[in-house]
């Protein structure tokens, strides 16, 4: 049955088996994996949620911000958002709710790309739960959530975590993600580009193109041209995959729906993939992938 997230019909991403079952398998994530609420919701997902501080004021991933409250907070603030991994007490009070009920199976972004990961692990040795194992993604927004959604798919169906774990190590290893910067004005906010540079940059409409590298986001190469920059993408995703028909691609967006519609409509028809996930992107990711940012993960 599709689902429209977004205005683009796609399907869901995983089966629909057993999803009344409750699974064994608890698992948990933070919430830069931005995976959408309804799929949260139907897995039964448990999301720590990161932090953000912008014109003074500190707000909750997802829960006392939008990411469409945050995008106009963000466009409007002359300094660059200060993102922050959550503390160590709020994944040992949520693991301390499963102490006598299975298995708990917690998922990060990127050890490369936050401190989460050390965060949930040090949450482990606070918590009483013996039943706790910490999962680095090596990825970052549906890079990291795909992951999230495997497992807990797995988990409903009945896998062990043993099982869970040998796919998600596998998985994980053949994970991609290109981001595609359209704008440069968070780098200049950031400090790691000057004013000038930025705004040439701007002038000679570049585009940045990043990919993932043991982990990390790594700069790939810049694109002259809006239109060029998002062909050079989808050429891009085929020169890293030959066969899609197994494959889940993700793709996020900095209030960018259009160029997201775009690119999952040119991804379905020249490369077929299984399920194709379009969601926003949350304050942590789009803080770095700026203005009409872009990330295809697959």
């Amino acid at each position: 049955m599709p689902v429209l997230i977004e205005g683009v019909s796609i399907r869901l991403v995983y089966s629909q088996e057993k999803e009344s079952e409750a699974s064994m398998i608890h698992i948990i994530t933070d919430s830069s994996s931005d995976i959408p609420n309804s799929l949260i919701e139907k897995y039964m997902i448990r999301v720590v949620p990161m932090t953000v501080q912008i014109d003074g004021q500190e707000y909750e991933e997802g829960i006392d911000l939008a990411p469409q409250e945050f995008y106009q907070k963000m466009f409007s603030s002359p300094e660059l958002p200060k993102t922050s991994q959550p503390a160590p007490n709020r994944f040992s009070e949520l693991f301390e709710q499963f102490i006598d009920a299975g298995e708990t199976l917690c998922l990060t972004i990127s050890s490369k790309l936050s401190g989460s990961f050390q965060s949930a692990c040090l949450g482990k040795e606070l918590s009483r739960n013996s039943h706790v194992t910490v999962f680095d993604s090596l990825a970052g927004s549906l890079g990291h959530g795909l992951q999230v959604l495997m497992a807990a798919e797995m988990g409903i169906n009945g896998a062990s975590l043993e099982n869970i774990l040998s796919k998600l190590e596998k998985y994980r290893q053949e994970m991609k993600f290109l981001i595609r910067l359209d704008s440069l004005e968070n780098i200049v906010k950031g400090g790691r580009l000057s004013r000038f540079q930025g705004s040439l940059a701007k002038l000679l409409n570049i585009k940045v193109m990043l990919h993932n590298v043991d982990g990390s986001a790594e700069f790939l190469e810049k694109i002259h041209g809006h239109r060029h920059s998002l062909q050079h993408l989808l050429d891009l995703v085929g020169e890293r995959c030959t066969d899609f028909s197994d494959r889940v691609v993700g793709i996020t967006h900095v209030n960018n729906i259009e160029d997201a519609s775009f690119l999952a409509s040119e991804i379905q028809k020249r490369y077929h993939p299984k399920d194709i996930l379009i969601n926003e992107m949350g304050s942590t990711i789009a803080t770095y992938a700026g203005k009409a940012g872009l990330i295809v993960a697959f």
